[in-house]
């Protein structure tokens, strides 16, 4: 069954949508004032508030954020006998999920209620997207949801192991495309020969092994999101077709003079500076201004230092499972606020999967991050004093990490001298969490304490 707060301070009010509720088999609790609600929603949370905006002790945005702050997937319906554009802009902007103005018939508030608990229901759940309560987190997150309410294309530039896939699937979660598809494609997964059958399909016959035709990922996504991971790593002998793609929102298979038409939202993601790279004539300008109709940018770790101790919590919580409870110390959570992170959430939940493996049970101490935790980015170490029982994941990354570090954070001379492939090396630094290129040339900027 479920269960509805209404808040009101008028007796009338309150029955009349107490006795509306019961009807239909809700459970139904009232407040008369945004104290008592706090109160009753901080005992059982509600997935439907229903609050009105002018109450005595306080006002129904007051209710609507605190609330929110309490369970962030809780669907909020502003009530007010004051019709205001302003207040309603600033109802939406905060998190609400609708704003009615009184008087309201039945009829319109349970379309209004059915429309925002489907909402809610369809956005991600509380986990590393959602966590973080530093500035420029907060901002970022406002940025997005600013952005998720609109349907022009994303561009999100930010460093490796930020969260970018993460934020894009939120961003089409808390879109009018959530009921579609939502399609990735990372666009160093694929050979440059195979990335344009991947990205458009083919027809049967197209060529040798092509025995039926196969649509593409931009076809995949038609009526929801594509996403276009890594951007920046697409050929630049496919990028015209791309962005008559991106332009035109049509395109023919490989193979095929048969236009086919989409309806989709592109999100795109790059780890590289793409503004640099048209000036290089590494990208073309055309498809940068293309794809950057709503630009988002993420911080990187270090700048959201606060945030740590939240987020170190969560990955312990996720890798310990049920099986057994760890906890992590102060002074551990303090050595890991005072690390810069050069690859960021990656690494900071890389890092905190390996002490909880290898600490089955109760509090970790500051000792693990001496022990288990980063090494220093220029340290041109070997890997002779590594200990007996080191495993051959530890021993790879640190093989990995020492090669990049020699070539100064050049993967197609780490790739050569490792004798792999370069696709091999990306996806190994993807896989353990290795920072950014440019984090080999120079240390990252130190964390201030203004």
């Amino acid at each position: 069954m479920s269960r509805v707060l209404v808040v009101d301070d008028e007796p009338g009010m309150r029955a009349a949508l107490d006795a509306h509720f019961l009807r239909r088999g809700w459970q139904v609790d009232t407040a008369t004032g945004v104290r008592q609600a706090i109160s009753k929603f901080a005992g059982v949370h509600h997935p439907l508030v229903i609050t009105d905006i002018r109450m005595g002790d306080g006002d129904g945005f007051e209710v609507m954020r605190r609330v929110r702050a309490m369970a962030p997937r809780t669907a909020v319906i502003l009530f007010t006998a004051f019709a205001s554009v302003p207040q309603a802009v600033a109802a939406m902007k905060d998190g609400a999920c609708d704003y009615l103005v009184k008087p309201v018939s039945f009829e319109q508030l349970d379309l209004a209620a059915a429309r925002v608990l489907k909402a809610a229901s369809l956005q991600p759940p509380d986990g590393p997207t959602l966590i973080g309560n530093s500035a420029p987190w907060q901002q970022a997150m406002e940025r997005a949801r600013q952005a998720a309410a609109c349907d022009a294309d994303i561009l999100i530039e930010a460093e490796s192991g930020t969260g970018k896939e993460l934020v894009a699937r939120m961003i089409h979660g808390l879109s009018a495309r959530c009921d579609g598809p939502f399609v990735p494609l990372n666009c160093t997964a694929f050979p440059d020969t195979l990335l344009e059958s991947e990205l458009f399909g083919f027809a049967k016959g197209a060529f040798t092994g092509a025995l039926a035709s196969k649509a593409g990922r931009f076809e995949s996504a038609d009526g929801g999101t594509l996403l276009l991971d890594e951007i920046g790593e697409m050929p630049l002998p496919l990028q015209p077709k791309l962005l008559r793609a991106l332009q035109e929102r049509e395109f023919d298979r490989l193979g095929s003079n048969d236009r086919v038409r989409v309806d989709i939202r592109v999100i795109a993601t790059t780890n590289r500076v793409l503004a640099e790279m048209v000036s290089e004539g590494r990208f073309r300008s055309d498809l940068y201004y293309r794809l950057n109709v709503i630009p988002l940018t993420l911080p990187p770790l270090r700048e959201r230092a606060e945030d740590i101790p939240a987020l170190a919590r969560y990955f312990a919580e996720s890798y310990a499972g049920t099986n057994h409870a760890v906890g992590l110390s102060d002074k551990l959570l303090s050595r890991l606020q005072e690390h810069a992170w050069p690859g960021n959430v990656r690494e900071l939940s890389n890092f905190v999967r390996r002490i909880v493996a290898l600490n089955p049970g109760g509090e970790i101490g500051a000792e693990a991050f001496g022990r288990e935790g980063p090494r220093s980015r220029n340290a041109h170490h070997s890997l002779s004093g590594l200990q007996a029982g080191t495993s051959v994941d530890q021993m790879e990354r640190e093989l990995l990490e020492l090669t990049l570090n020699a070539t100064g954070g050049n993967r197609s001379r780490a790739a050569e001298m490792l004798g792999l492939s370069l696709r091999t090396v990306r996806n190994k630094i993807r896989l353990y969490g290795l920072p950014p290129r440019e984090s080999y040339t120079r240390e990252p900027s130190p964390r201030t304490t203004e």
